[in-house]
């Protein structure tokens, strides 16, 4: 039987949402984590195992794991430092796993850390840290934070990842040197607009199957890269109504497939345009978008969706999930064509997750 689970961060601790295959009803359960803020969940490769991403105001950043299915939790925040010299760490923003089994965990203020122990102790990788660009890093509105990491899926020398307001980098080389991957994308707030660094990179994804296409929402636009990030190309003005938005998700199967959801801008309120939520998806790489919102409220829904607060699991069709700001959480199982409320009541939601789980 097969069982799909949403691993949802939020301001005041994970939750887990449980169902079958159709993806109808909902058990939830919560809040976990000792009710610490969390801002990304993933499951690790081969284990199963859930890790959260976290910190506390009052103990600091934390990595949380789970090996029963979110049932019980241990956490580690073993080397996870830039040195008594160096500024505190206030939180962790991002996880990911290589394929060569490490985990990478992104850190505000931005930096990368690596643990080959499963999560029990990390260390720096001060390659990322020691870029000669470092001095002329600014935050974004969030903070400076590293949110992204997309590890190559197979080659474990090769890791992409984003910082706000920052941009784009790659390394081929393990993390011992890190490259600028941020030509053809625009930084208007900026004196120049197309700097080496100082993009405002907001999310970015990687195509299924095709490692050397990316997707990025960027605060400047919605842009594709063919080459791996060393050129992209701006996709906003075909047919999308904003160039700002937060969340992108990538179709687990097909490379042409992305959504996104767009908001009205960054000095507007930061909520969908007119109060009318939508998601936005194009089958043919960014040359199109369609609108979609069957399901959602007509007018009058001033919501907000964060970077990591949507995600697409692997069943088919695929079901895509997004939460709001305001603790709902919108699911839709035919691909994004129609959507349904599945809970109303969650703290304000930052992430979320889907898995799929079989008997």
């Amino acid at each position: 039987m097969t069982k799909t689970q949403l691993l949802v961060g939020t301001k005041k601790g994970a939750f887990i949402l449980e169902s079958d295959g159709a993806r109808r009803d909902w058990s939830v359960r919560g809040p976990l984590c000792e009710g610490w803020p969390i801002h990304d969940l993933i499951v690790e490769p081969g284990s199963g195992a859930i890790l959260a991403a976290g910190g506390s105001p009052w103990f600091g950043p934390a990595v949380w794991r789970s090996e029963d299915l979110g049932k019980t939790w241990t956490h580690s925040s073993a080397g996870l430092t830039y040195g008594d010299d160096g500024p505190a760490i206030k939180t962790v923003w991002s996880l990911a796993a290589t394929p060569d089994g490490a985990l990478l965990a992104g850190v505000e203020p931005a930096g990368l850390f690596r643990s080959t122990d499963r999560g029990a102790t990390w260390t720096h990788v001060e390659g990322l840290t020691n870029h000669p660009t470092r001095p002329t890093w600014q935050p974004g509105a969030g903070g400076l934070i590293l949110h992204t990491i997309i590890p190559h899926p197979t080659d474990s020398a090769r890791t992409w990842i984003g910082i706000s307001a920052v941009g784009v980098f790659e390394t081929r080389d393990g993390g011992v040197s890190w490259e600028p991957r941020n030509v053809g994308v625009r930084a208007d707030f900026m004196p120049d607009p197309h700097p080496i660094t100082g993009q405002c990179v907001h999310k970015f994804v990687m195509a299924a199957g095709e490692p050397e296409t990316l997707y990025q929402q960027n605060h400047c636009g919605v842009y594709r890269s063919d080459d791996g990030g060393v050129a992209w190309t701006e996709l906003t003005d075909n047919g999308l109504p904003s160039e700002f938005a937060f969340p992108m998700v990538a179709h687990p199967r097909d490379p042409n497939t992305v959504w996104v959801i767009p908001l009205n801008g960054a000095d507007k309120g930061r909520f969908v345009p007119d109060g009318k939520p939508a998601v936005w998806r194009t089958h043919d790489r960014g040359a199109s978008w369609i609108r979609a919102d069957e399901g959602l409220p007509p007018q009058d829904a001033f919501l907000t969706v964060l970077r990591e607060a949507m995600a697409r699991d692997t069943l088919d069709p695929v079901g895509i999930t997004f939460g709001t700001e305001t603790g709902q959480l919108w699911q839709s199982a035919d691909g994004g064509e129609s959507w349904r409320q599945i809970t109303d009541s969650l703290p304000e939601i930052w992430a979320v997750e889907a898995v799929v789980l079989g008997d």
